[in-house]
């Protein structure tokens, strides 16, 4: 595996450490912004919806330029909202800074992935974006309970310190691992080339079952500290150890993923739903007894977020492995986020806090709609000959045509 996928990966790592640190510091956010938990909670939908909306636009902005400084500019503008973020005085200021960070995260992503595909054969994709991915996974392992250990010990601000550091480590690492590639000749054209994926409806369909499996994780996921205080009955100095614990399995699982995402992409998908479903089932049943607890949220981290290797696989043979189709697969990712966690916080309101649960499994259930037409006769994924063969990815791969030089 190229060295440079593992630059990529430590970006995502610190793009991730910061998304997440707002869920392992609730209860100290909501004490020093004068805020709720379900208000805090919304600061996570703050930074999905940012995400969702606006990535895309600032990946067609970055697409005029070289990867590498692509990613130096989205570095940036990340580290200018968690700077924000640490310095917040007020609720107000603190959802602005979420904002920034969301939409340069988001761009970030998409440019990191179509970048590992560009740089690996696409027999071994779905590894190679496993790795990536697993900045992610290490994000939730250590970058989330480490947050709130500092949360704790040091103060939410400190925590947002933390995640700045980690972002100028991974920002250097970029300048000097990623190679100086080219990019696909204008950043209009470029994206122009990877819109007629979109005319793809079996596209939207794929964009979808993504949706739904991140919106079912993020709904427990969300409110995993509240729920293993409140219901489960651990305290909250333990919290950080069993969110390690949870990391560790999101680990296992991605590996797992990745090691078979490029032949199964289907079944893995559907076999992730299922188990999740079931998993989120036993959590909402029995949250109130705290070995099963843990077990159940250890079972949702095996088969929740781990799926992305396999999602974005699909989406990349469905669509085309560009940036601009990347980040919209992210934007629906995130959409999933929004879903999960702002939806998580009504029902909080309403029905208590093992409502997040319940909206999990529902969503499950529906991701695992989505994929039954896979499942028809006679259907296949879409795609020219060429464009499934490994010229013809690298080709598309950031953008460019088939008549262009990688």
């Amino acid at each position: 595996m190229p060295r440079v996928i593992y630059v990529l990966a430590l970006g995502v790592f610190a793009m991730v450490s910061s998304e997440f640190a707002v869920a392992g510091l609730m209860p100290q956010l909501a004490a020093g912004l004068n805020a709720t938990v379900p208000q805090i909670g919304y600061l996570i939908t703050a930074f999905a919806v940012a995400m969702a909306a606006g990535g895309p636009f600032l990946t067609i902005a970055v697409i005029r330029l070289r990867p590498r400084a692509a990613l130096i500019v989205l570095f940036a503008i990340f580290l200018a909202g968690n700077l924000l973020a640490a310095a917040a005085t007020s609720y107000a200021v603190m959802m602005v800074a979420r904002v920034i960070t969301g939409i340069a995260a988001q761009a970030f992503f998409g440019v990191a992935i179509s970048l590992a595909a560009r740089l690996t054969r696409p027999q071994v994709r779905g590894r190679a974006i496993a790795v990536v991915m697993n900045g992610l996974m290490v994000g939730t392992l250590l970058g989330l309970p480490l947050s709130t250990l500092i949360g704790e010990r040091l103060g939410w601000r400190a925590a947002f310190w933390a995640v700045s550091a980690v972002a100028v480590l991974a920002a250097s690492a970029t300048v000097a691992g990623v190679p100086r590639v080219e990019h696909a000749g204008g950043g209009g054209e470029g994206a122009r080339k990877e819109m007629g994926a979109f005319a793809r409806p079996r596209l939207w369909l794929v964009f979808s079952t993504s949706t739904f499996i991140i919106g079912a994780t993020f709904s427990a996921f969300s409110y995993l500290t509240p729920i293993l205080t409140r219901v489960s009955g651990f305290g909250g100095g333990t919290v950080p150890f069993l969110l390690i614990a949870y990391g560790a399995a999101t680990v296992i699982g991605n590996h797992v993923v990745g090691r078979l995402a490029d032949r199964h992409t289907v079944g893995v998908q559907l076999c992730g739903l299922v188990l999740n479903l079931l998993f989120l089932t036993g959590f909402a049943l029995l949250a109130g007894i705290g070995v099963l607890a843990v077990t159940f949220m250890l079972g949702v981290g095996l088969v929740g977020v781990t799926m992305n290797p396999a999602m974005v696989t699909r989406v990349q043979r469905t669509g085309n492995a560009g940036p601009l189709v990347n980040t919209v697969h992210s934007s629906f990712i995130t959409l999933g986020v929004i879903i999960g966690s702002s939806a998580g916080g009504v029902a909080i309101d309403t029905f208590g806090l093992r409502a997040p649960l319940w909206l999990g499994a529902a969503l499950a259930f529906l991701g695992i709609l989505t994929l039954l037409p896979e499942f028809t006769p006679g259907t296949s994924t879409p795609g020219t000959a060429e464009e499934s063969s490994p010229a013809g990815e690298r080709r598309t791969a950031w953008g460019l045509s088939r008549s262009s030089r990688p």
